[in-house]
């Protein structure tokens, strides 16, 4: 399954949500490079929250969710006692980020230990011994002592996060499948004006040796099918017809 973010909020979660797992991940290894790993991740974080105002785009898209699972209580044949499991678990997650409070982050972005590890990595190889010899003490401390740390960084952020996990969700879940053909290897696709798109995904058979190329905008976008030919050489526009199934998530 290839994803394709149709606006720069949906950009951001996406990337947020990717940064945030790939922390977690590696805070539970117990190797010097692992810990590594999960700085740079949270660094990484850090800089997409600061360039953008994520904590209020997820209020805001949690009260539309929320807004979205209360209309459908409305229709008959639902599974209400699903939809207001649903609801619950929007207000709850809304309540915990508020909670939180606008400051939720001060704590990582004051942090000097953070800030040198953060300017440094910007210079090639910046971050190793001999240019921060904190990072690297701190990096020689025992496993149980590196994870603390990264748990008490990553909780600062959870609320953040497990609020843009939720919300991934609900956008998946809300898109429909259909089968399209792109045609010598190029599918063009309009969305209606009323109806926005956040997300396009696109599934093509494994056995087919190709993957999307997708571009675009919430008003259009381009797919364009490419074979793999290994990392040596460059990818080829497919020529043939390509059956696919897309999702338009709003």
């Amino acid at each position: 399954m290839f994803e394709q973010p149709l606006n720069e909020r949906m950009r951001a979660f996406l990337r947020i949500d990717f940064l945030y797992n790939q922390a977690v991940f590696h805070a539970n290894s117990r190797s010097q490079w692992g810990s590594r790993a999960a700085v740079t991740s949270l660094l990484d974080i850090l800089a997409i929250i600061t360039r953008t105002d994520a904590r209020a785009d997820v209020l805001k898209e949690l009260e539309r969710q929320a807004i979205v699972m209360n209309d459908w209580l409305r229709r008959p044949g639902v599974d209400v006692d699903r939809v207001q499991g649903l609801v619950a678990n929007l207000q709850r997650l809304r309540n915990d980020l508020l909670g939180a409070g606008s400051a939720y982050l001060a704590p990582l972005r004051d942090s000097a230990f953070l800030s040198a590890v953060r300017h440094r990595s910007t210079i090639p190889g910046g971050s190793c011994e001999f240019d921060l010899p904190d990072f690297y003490f701190w990096l020689s401390q025992p496993p149980e002592l590196r994870e603390g740390s990264l748990n008490k960084w990553l909780a600062m952020l959870r609320p953040l996060c497990d609020a843009i996990a939720e919300l991934l969700w609900l956008t998946r879940q809300g898109g429909k499948p259909r089968r399209e053909l792109a045609v010598q290897g190029v599918f063009h696709i309009t969305f209606e004006r009323e109806n926005p798109v956040q997300l396009l995904r696109v599934l093509v058979p494994a056995e087919l040796g190709i993957y999307p190329e997708i571009s675009g905008s919430h008003y259009r976008s381009s797919v364009r099918f490419v074979t793999w030919q290994g990392p040596e050489e460059r990818p080829r526009q497919a020529q043939q017809d390509i059956p696919f199934e897309m999702i338009c998530c709003g």
